[in-house]
C-alpha cells in the first residue's frame, strides 16, 4: 500500500467557481476537504459572467447571495444587444429571463457579474485549506477499490508544487475533479468525451476606454457586433472584447485591433484603448463519457465543456457539485452507502447533454441573426433599422433548463415507492418551466413566510414538508438527518398533497419522494430514506 503524507476525506482539484463552490458546500455539510489549484492565484480574467437564478438559489442557501448581488451589475444589464458597431443602434435585442427582472418561480434573481469578481467571494466563504500553485500529476492505487469494513480505503493523488518541484501524496476517500475542459484527472483516467469538440480559437482582450456614452442609455451584458463582442466588465468600469483569434495574433497590436473592432467613428471620437490583459482560449463543446471512475468524480468543465453563448456552462457546474456534495457527505458521515454516488452520473449526465444542446442552439441563433443582418446590409435596398429576430421569445428563455431539471435515478422514488430508472428526459427541460412536485423535480418555490421560501427549508438535511407534522413526527428517521417543516394548507393542494400527505426533499432541493396522503405504515419514511441513500435501514 502506498503511504500518503496527508489524508483527507475529499480532495478537490481545481480552484475555479465550481471547485470553490464544492469547497463551500462540503464545509457546510461537515466534510473536511483540501482544494488544490495549479495556478498561483485566482484567475484575473472575467471569463464566465452570468450567475443564473438556480445558482443564486444555491448561493442564497449558503448565505452569500446578497454579497454577490451587491457587487453585480444592475438588472437592466441582463440583456443582449445586436449592433453593426458598438456605437450604433440595436437591430435586435433579447432579455435574459430570470436576470433582467425577477421571476415568480424563484425567491432570487440571477445576476451578471464577472467571474474574477465572484471567485474571491467564494474563496472567503469557507475555511477549508486551499493550495495555489500545486498541480495534480498522478493518481496511484486503485480508484475503484471499494471501501472496506475496517477503514475506508482511498485513492492517492500525487501533487507537485509548481515553484519548488516538491511532491506530496494525498490519500483521499474521494477526488472531485473540477480542473477544467483540459482536465488532467480525466486524461489520467482515460475517460473519453463525446460531442463536437474544439469549435475554434478565441481571444479575449480586457481593456479600459471611455465607452460609457456608447452604452449608458441602453445597457447590456453583451453587445454582439460584426467585429466581435463587447461586454462591460465591472459596474464601475472596464470592458472586454472577444472574437475569433486573428491569424497574426503573435504580433498583434491589441489596442489597434480593439480600436478597429469598435468600428467607424472610433478614431474620430478620440477613443483611447488601454489594454490590460489578453487571453487566448479554445471554445470546446463536449460531454465526458463517464462522470465517475470509482472514487473519482468529474464536475464542471471537466465533465462537460459548453460554448459560452447563453451562460450555461459555469452554472451547470455549480449544479453538478450541489447534486454531488450532499451525497459525498452522506457517504463520509455514514448515513448513505457508497452506491448513492452512482446516482450522480445518472442524474447529471443527461442534463449535461441537454445543456450542450441548448448552448449550441444559442450559438446558431446568434450566428443566424448576424447573418440576416449581413444580408440586409449587402442588399440593394436600404437596410431597415431593425430585423425580426429568428428566436422570437425563446432566446435566453431557459427557465425550463435551469429550474425544470428532472432527475431519474435510484436516489428518486417514483410515486409507487419503487426506484425510478435512470433516463434522459425529453420534455422537462428547455424554454418553458411549469412548477411541479413530481419526484425528481426541484422543490417549487412557495413563500412559507414573507421572507422564507420552501427552498430555504432545505439544507444539510432531508426536509419533510407536510400539512400534518404531528402524524409524520411519530416516524423514526435516525440515522438520517431530517427536519419536518409544517406546510400551509393552501400550499398542500398546489403540491398535490391531501391533508396527511408529505414531500421528502433531498438536501439539494430536489424531491426524493411524495406521499399524496398518510403513510402506508409506520416505517414508510425510514424505508424511503434507506432507498434514497443506498443504505439499508436497521430495525427501529
Amino acid at each position: 500500500m502506498t503511504v500518503a503524507d496527508v489524508e483527507v476525506p475529499v480532495l478537490i482539484v481545481g480552484g475555479g467557481q465550481v471547485g470553490l463552490t464544492a469547497r463551500a458546500l462540503l464545509e457546510r455539510w461537515g466534510v473536511p476537504a483540501l482544494l488544490v489549484e495549479k495556478h498561483r492565484r485566482l484567475s484575473p480574467f472575467p471569463r464566465s459572467r452570468l450567475v443564473n437564478v438556480r445558482s443564486m438559489e444555491i448561493y442564497r442557501r449558503l448565505g452569500f447571495a446578497r454579497t454577490i448581488a451587491a457587487r453585480a451589475f444592475a438588472p437592466e444589464y441582463g440583456r443582449v444587444r445586436f449592433r453593426d458597431t458598438l456605437h450604433g443602434p440595436d437591430f435586435a435585442t433579447a432579455a435574459m429571463v430570470g436576470v433582467h427582472a425577477p421571476v415568480p418561480e424563484s425567491p432570487v434573481t440571477g445576476v451578471l457579474t464577472s467571474q474574477d469578481r465572484l471567485e474571491p467571494t467564494l474563496l472567503a466563504a469557507a475555511e477549508a485549506p486551499v493550495r495555489f500553485g500545486v498541480e495534480l500529476i498522478g493518481l496511484t492505487g486503485d480508484p475503484e477499490r471499494p471501501e472496506g469494513p475496517e477503514r475506508p480505503e482511498g485513492v492517492v493523488a500525487v501533487l507537485a508544487d509548481r515553484r519548488s518541484g516538491e511532491e506530496v501524496r494525498v490519500r483521499a476517500r474521494h477526488v472531485l475533479a473540477a480542473d477544467g475542459a483540459n482536465s488532467t484527472v480525466r486524461q489520467l483516467l482515460g475517460i473519453g468525451t463525446a460531442g463536437p469538440g474544439a469549435l475554434g480559437d478565441f481571444t479575449t482582450v480586457v481593456f479600459e476606454a471611455d465607452l460609457d456614452h456608447r452604452s449608458a442609455r441602453q445597457p447590456a451584458g453583451v453587445y454582439f457586433t460584426a467585429h466581435g463582442s463587447f461586454a462591460p466588465v465591472y459596474p464601475e468600469g472596464g470592458w472586454a472584447w472577444f472574437a475569433p483569434t486573428p491569424e497574426d495574433a503573435a504580433g498583434a497590436d491589441w489596442a489597434e485591433v480593439v480600436s478597429r473592432a469598435l468600428g467607424p467613428g472610433a478614431g474620430a471620437d478620440g477613443v483611447r484603448v488601454n489594454v490590460l490583459r489578453v487571453q487566448h482560449w479554445v471554445m470546446n463543446a463536449f460531454v465526458a463519457e463517464r462522470f465517475r471512475h470509482g472514487r473519482v468524480l468529474l464536475a464542471g468543465d471537466a465533465a462537460h465543456a459548453v460554448p459560452i453563448i447563453g451562460g450555461l456552462g459555469m452554472n451547470a457546474g455549480v449544479a453538478d457539485v450541489h447534486n454531488l456534495c450532499w451525497k459525498l457527505a452522506g457517504v463520509v458521515h455514514g448515513w448513505a452507502g457508497p452506491g448513492l454516488l452512482e446516482s450522480y452520473e445518472a442524474e447529471r449526465q443527461p442534463v449535461a447533454h441537454r445543456t450542450l444542446h441548448q448552448a449550441v442552439a444559442n450559438t446558431r441563433l446568434m450566428v443566424e441573426v448576424q447573418g440576416l443582418r449581413r444580408e440586409q446590409l449587402q442588399s440593394a435596398e436600404p437596410a431597415p433599422a431593425r430585423i425580426e429576430p429568428p428566436w422570437s421569445d425563446r432566446y435566453f428563455a431557459q427557465l425550463g433548463l435551469v429550474l425544470g431539471v428532472t432527475y431519474r435515478s435510484g436516489a428518486v422514488l417514483a410515486e409507487e415507492g419503487a426506484p425510478a430508472e435512470p433516463t434522459a428526459p425529453d420534455n422537462d427541460m428547455g424554454t418553458d418551466y411549469v412548477p411541479t412536485a413530481e419526484p425528481g423535480r426541484r422543490m417549487p418555490h412557495l413563500w412559507l413566510t414573507p421572507e422564507r421560501s420552501t427552498l430555504d427549508a432545505c439544507g444539510e438535511w432531508f426536509t419533510l414538508l407536510t400539512p400534518d407534522p404531528a402524524l409524520w413526527g411519530r416516524q423514526t428517521a435516525a440515522p438520517w438527518p431530517l427536519r419536518i417543516e409544517p406546510l400551509p394548507g393552501e400550499h398542500a393542494d398546489r403540491l398535490g398533497l391531501l391533508p396527511h400527505g408529505a414531500l421528502l426533499v433531498r438536501p439539494d432541493g430536489h424531491i426524493g419522494a411524495r406521499w399524496r396522503d398518510r403513510p402506508p405504515d409506520g416505517s414508510a419514511l425510514r424505508t424511503a430514506l434507506a432507498a434514497l441513500t443506498a443504505r439499508p435501514a436497521s430495525p427501529s
